[in-house]
């Protein structure tokens, strides 16, 4: 495999050696790009006339030549950031036939797993519930190309179902480290790979008793995570109440940190497409996510359309307008809509956000290419230094632009507005 028929890992190459994102990959981007529907040239990397879906994805693929690269990482290593933005590559593949989105996916995976199955940077015994998320990848992988590595890697990750320890009623500890600690994060990292795992792969008994086991999980985390008054989730539980972050009668974490509640719903949509019709658990999830609606409406800002890093202390100093749980929210909504779990009338509170993520989160540069801001970076409880879960801490976390863990959402959320328009257009939906 050559560097010059692979130009976008040259590009990794020289970003490597230099620090520095630029080669002949992005060149070769650029002039993808260049012809717009007319065939006539743009001028710039990403045209402005593509919808946001296929300008952010490209944008993601100008910035980071290398998916593994999404996750701001400087060599290969597998984390849960990456899949989100290759679940909108997916969608936009089927969606428009292009195939740099395709191989954009098939590189990751060629790179991050080796040919007898071994994922590079994974260790199982860890029980690290994130690693679970960039499964789906693989799952698409290997229903395209059907290589016995992928193969061998997703029963790797299934094992870690297995093994991965439970509270006393059985909910899934977010991390070995992390003991009796039940995160709302936990939920999308590994409930969507779970579902999908099992609809692909199980049948029978033994996937009656996965179904039910995905479904408890969330069932767990509506009775001990769940604020009655407000609607809103915390953060996370801690079953043995000795964490100094949680709360010694409850076992609850301080503060409802906006992008927790973006993974929240976001696990609830998603597990929902792989979940079979009859089971009835559905009808379960179904009221939670209507719950979850709800409870975000309330705290979605009246005049821009944006949630807060700390959603319900919109005024308290330090807080803003968070990206990442903005982005995940909307798509939350819209996705919801769409399927049918939520009526109509909630389009209305994901179109004001999505149309606020637009007015105040993105930017464009001369090129095109498309940034979002005001993303955290990062936000977690306990570890080395001591996260305390505080207000304080969740509003001084480090702010960045184009964390994928908000263009990811950013993307699907686009693609789910842009239904519509695709079905004008006569091209097929993927479910």
């Amino acid at each position: 495999m050559n560097f010059i028929s692979h130009p976008i890992k040259l590009l990794a190459f020289a970003a490597l050696g230099s620090g520095i994102f630029l080669s002949c990959a992005q060149s070769k981007l650029a002039s993808q790009a260049k012809t717009e529907t007319t065939g006539q040239p743009s001028g710039k990397v990403v045209p402005a006339n593509l919808k946001w879906s296929e300008r952010m994805m490209l944008s993601e693929m100008y910035r980071f030549p290398e998916a593994w690269m999404l996750d701001f990482s400087k060599s290969p290593k597998w984390t849960y950031p990456t899949a989100i933005v290759l679940d909108g590559a997916e969608l936009l593949y089927a969606k428009t036939g292009k195939k740099e989105y395709y191989q954009y996916i098939s590189d990751f995976g060629d790179k991050l797993v080796k040919l007898d199955g071994t994922i590079l940077t994974y260790e199982l015994e860890k029980y690290n519930i994130d690693l679970l998320n960039s499964g789906n990848v693989l799952l698409y992988l290997y229903e395209k190309e059907k290589k016995e590595k992928y193969l061998k890697a997703l029963q790797t990750l299934r094992r870690q179902i297995d093994g991965q320890p439970r509270t006393q009623e059985g909910s899934f500890w977010h991390k070995k480290i992390y003991p009796y600690q039940v995160w709302l994060d936990g939920l999308y990292m590994g409930m969507p790979f779970y579902t999908h795992y099992t609809s692909d792969f199980s049948k029978g008994a033994e996937a009656t008793k996965a179904y039910d086991d995905i479904v408890f999980q969330f069932d767990s985390v509506q009775k001990n995570l769940r604020d009655k008054k407000t609607g809103l989730l915390y953060h996370a539980w801690d079953e043995s109440r000795t964490e100094a972050w949680a709360d010694k009668q409850t076992g609850l974490s301080p503060n409802f940190w906006g992008r927790s509640m973006g993974w929240y719903g976001m696990a609830m949509v998603d597990v929902l497409d792989y979940l079979p019709q009859n089971h009835p658990g559905r009808a379960r999830l179904i009221s939670y996510l209507r719950s979850y609606a709800d409870a975000i409406i309330k705290v979605q800002d009246k005049n821009n359309g944006l949630w807060y890093q700390v959603l319900d202390q919109p005024l308290e100093k330090g807080n803003y307008t968070e990206a990442t749980a903005s982005a995940m929210f909307v798509y939350t909504m819209i996705k919801s809509v769409n399927k049918g779990y939520l009526p109509k009338s909630y389009k209305t509170y994901a179109q004001k956000g999505y149309d606020g993520i637009i007015k105040n989160l993105i930017t464009v540069d001369p090129n095109g290419v498309v940034n979002l801001n005001k993303c955290c970076a990062v936000a977690g409880l306990g570890g080395k230094p001591y996260r305390d879960g505080s207000y304080e801490y969740y509003v001084n976390e480090e702010i960045r632009s184009n964390d994928a863990k908000g263009t990811g959402p950013f993307i699907l959320a686009s693609l789910e507005f842009e239904k519509h328009q695709y079905k004008r257009q006569g091209i097929q939906e993927k479910n």
